[in-house]
Parts: structure tokens; C-alpha cells; sequence
């Protein structure tokens, strides 16, 4: 997989906002994502939520690529709530599921293999719980783990070794 982002509202508003937590870490997410050439997807949907609160054009919106909600994530969205509304957490405002399963259907439909956010609640829950339906493929990326360089080389570790190491291995 090629490292591509869908990036969710509660990343936007990270990412717009410095006094919040985890601002930094979405600042470095931005910032190599643009460095390395990745895509940084950004689902009409996500602007929606955002322009409740806050103005769309607070976003670096030119170095984005807007995702418009179509058909193909329409069918994916309905195939993924047929699946997973039913079985859904007690506390999980329908709502905010219904929106979070639109944006993982447009991540599947598009190829798209991360979703950066800071939604532990819902998000990141359903897309495990797609993945693990075998609905999709994409995986959810929390800012509270702090910055993985790894997440722009399929997840793949790097192994860092010392001079030290290289030369042992070597003899």
C-alpha cells in the first residue's frame, strides 16, 4: 500500500487549533505527509463537520485532495452500516457511527489505507470492527500515540541499527 491519509474532523480541528494536545503531532503528520508526497484526502463530509464550528478556509485546503461523498461510498456506507449499526455500543450516538462508518466506506472505496484522528471512541473502534469483517482494509492512525514515521512506509518498522551492529553482523 502506498501512503495515503483520509484525514477525519477531529484531525482537521487538531491540526487548525495550536492550544490543543495534540496539535504538534498533527502538525508533523501534515508536514512530512506534504514532505514524502503522500496524499492528504480530505472527505466533504469531514469539512461539514468542521464549518459548524469553525470556517473551511482556516484549512490549508490547497494542499488537500476533497473527497466528494458519491455513489460508490453511498453503497460501501450502506453495506458497512447493514453490518456494524446493528451490533453498535450501547453509548454510541447513531449519528456520529453513521458519519464515522461514511468516512471509513470512502477510505475502502478509495483505496485509501489510513485514517488519522483522534477519535479512540468511535472511529478507530468501527474501523477495527470493519477490518475485522473483512469490509475493509484501512486502519485508524490516533495522534495520542504520538508520531510513526512507520505509518509512511505501510506500518513497516525500521529497524535502526548502530555502526556497531552493521559491523557484528557482518562477521
Amino acid at each position: 500500500m502506498t501512503a495515503a491519509f483520509l484525514l477525519d474532523t477531529s484531525f482537521l480541528i487538531t491540526l487548525a487549533d495550536d492550544s490543543r494536545p495534540g496539535h504538534a503531532i498533527a502538525r508533523q503528520y501534515y508536514e512530512h505527509a506534504l514532505q514524502e508526497g503522500a496524499p492528504l484526502h480530505v472527505s466533504t463530509l469531514a469539512l461539514a463537520e468542521f464549518a459548524t464550528k469553525q470556517a473551511v478556509t482556516d484549512l490549508p485546503l490547497r494542499t488537500f485532495r476533497i473527497e466528494p461523498f458519491n455513489i460508490r461510498h453511498a453503497i460501501k456506507s450502506g453495506e458497512l452500516c447493514a453490518g456494524l449499526m446493528p451490533t453498535r455500543d450501547a453509548g454510541d450516538n447513531r449519528a456520529v457511527v453513521r458519519t464515522d462508518l461514511q468516512l471509513i466506506a470512502q477510505a475502502a472505496s478509495e483505496g485509501i489505507p489510513f485514517i488519522l484522528t483522534e477519535d479512540r471512541n468511535t472511529l478507530s473502534k468501527y474501523v477495527e470492527r470493519a477490518r475485522s469483517a473483512g469490509s475493509c482494509q484501512c486502519r485508524a492512525i490516533l495522534l495520542s500515540d504520538g508520531f510513526d514515521e512507520a505509518w509512511f512506509n505501510d506500518g513497516q518498522k525500521v529497524l535502526k541499527l548502530s555502526a556497531q551492529d552493521t559491523d557484528a553482523s557482518e562477521t
